[in-house]
């Protein structure tokens, strides 16, 4: 008995990220992707499902969408029991979607939220209505933490085109705008050998806002299904485990780029490919509750 009540009473817990995102069949992107990164940075991972795809790596072929009911059943069951430390969100349809996230994270309090706004698949395909887009911004910008828009979602949400590494600066402050606390634009789209994300966080005080230009040289690989699900998910997981935002944001490219490079020979059906999200797991981290 007395071994029982000491299990019972343990106080330690895993760092909790929650994915509310739609499932990909071919495993390499929303929640599939998202429960790998988790469990490679050593996080415990759990889902609340938007939509069901049937994909591969050379498309998407349907998209079922999950009741709006069904979905904050999924958010309550797991905040409720388990907890949460940081929420990562990605695939979200429909204007009812967008609001049953929104009115759960206000009901549990969640404020280390990753918006990932995918909008555009790798292969090109749609994956959000026209009047989703709207709710989103007005909903969710201002609950997220940070942002994290591609080149395509940003040129849709500022409703212009961005061809240059030093248009990003000005395009990320006016998405923050918008009504986000922070905004990692992600510029991977540009041509040429290095990559450019800006990250930019409200201004506090009266002090203007805080932006870092983050550089890195391109990773040549056709595997890049996935990635922008996986670099949300990865800060998310870093938030999970403590760190700031832009120790997350640096920590979660470095991942990324790993990732890319480790799976950057290997080839993953006849389309564009995943990422190896275990190139070097690591153990799951035990903390005090």
């Amino acid at each position: 008995m007395s071994e029982m009540n000491t299990a019972l009473n343990l106080t330690n817990r895993y760092p909790r990220v929650l994915s509310i995102a739609g499932s990909d069949s071919s495993g390499g992107a929303g929640i599939q992707a998202d429960l790998k990164t988790f469990s490679a940075l050593g996080c415990y991972g759990m889902t609340a499902i938007t939509a069901l795809t049937a994909q591969n790596t050379q498309g998407v072929r349907s998209i079922h969408s999950i009741p709006p009911q069904m979905l904050r059943d999924q958010i309550d069951a797991v905040v409720e029991d388990i907890g949460v430390d940081a929420v990562k969100i990605g695939m979200l349809h429909s204007p009812e979607v967008v609001m049953t996230v929104a009115e759960a994270l206000d009901a549990h309090r969640l404020t280390q939220v990753v918006l990932d706004p995918v909008m555009v698949s790798a292969n090109g395909a749609k994956l959000i209505s026209d009047e989703a887009v709207a709710v989103v911004v007005s909903e969710l910008f201002p609950r997220a933490l940070v942002v994290t828009p591609n080149l395509d979602e940003a040129m849709l949400l500022l409703g212009r085109k961005l061809t240059a590494a030093d248009e990003l600066e000005l395009a990320a402050e006016e998405l923050l705008k918008q009504g986000a606390h922070a905004v990692l634009l992600k510029g991977g789209h540009l041509p040429g050998h290095d990559v450019v994300d800006i990250l930019v966080q409200e201004s506090v005080a009266g002090q203007l806002a805080e932006l870092h230009r983050l550089h890195s040289l391109r990773i040549s690989t056709h595997n890049l299904h996935g990635t922008g699900c996986t670099l949300s998910s990865a800060i998310a997981a870093y938030l999970a485990l403590g760190f700031s935002l832009p120790d997350a944001v640096q920590a979660a490219r470095i991942y990324v780029r790993s990732a890319l490079d480790a799976g950057s020979h290997v080839r993953t059906g006849a389309g564009i490919g995943p990422l190896n999200h275990g190139f070097a797991p690591q153990a799951m981290q035990v903390r005090a509750a």
